[in-house]
């Protein structure tokens, strides 16, 4: 699968990635606001894709999307759709480099992956998680049309979240 937009194209993560992920999993924003996933090698990068990136788009259809410049084909960030196993409805996330935030690409990304949320996979109810401090990431949410639902902890993350989302979540 992959989507294009104006200036970029988000296709699926294989391990030829595994590069990519190893500098953004451990980018300062990615530490500060996501967390530290431990993955400090190729070969943990590689490891990292095959347990949680690949198999989302067999059992789901969807996943993480790496975000590329149409252009030059150099990789920017990440965005996607991921669905927990808690979680009735799936979430929207996004990652970028620290030299391409700011420049728009975040919500251009974002936008198609929530169209293709809605109109191909069918998805009424898009989630977003994001913690109280990432002030960016809050307002890129709300950009999308996702309203603030209170806050929320993830089984696997010890952090408390605020909850965003398209509709009333409960």
């Amino acid at each position: 699968m992959e989507l294009t937009t104006k200036r970029l194209l988000l296709k699926e993560v294989s391990l030829a990635d595994a590069p990519f992920f190893l500098n953004l999993f451990n980018t300062e924003a990615w530490l500060k606001y996501i967390g530290d996933k431990n993955v400090h090698t190729l070969p943990e990068a590689e490891k990292y894709i095959k347990k949680n990136y690949l198999p989302s788009y067999e059992t789901h259809k969807h996943g993480s999307y790496i975000v590329s410049l149409k252009e030059t084909g150099e990789n920017l960030g990440s965005c996607g759709l991921y669905k927990r196993e808690q979680l009735e409805h799936p979430d929207i996330g996004f990652a970028f480099l620290p030299q391409y935030m700011g420049k728009g690409y975040g919500y251009e990304a974002a936008s198609a992956v929530m169209e293709y949320a809605k109109n191909e996979l069918g998805y009424d109810v898009i989630l977003g998680f994001t913690v109280a401090y990432n002030k960016a990431s809050i307002a890129l949410l709300k950009k999308l049309g996702l309203h603030e639902h209170g806050t929320f902890n993830l089984a696997d993350d010890p952090e408390e979240l605020l909850l965003f989302s398209t509709q009333d979540p409960l």
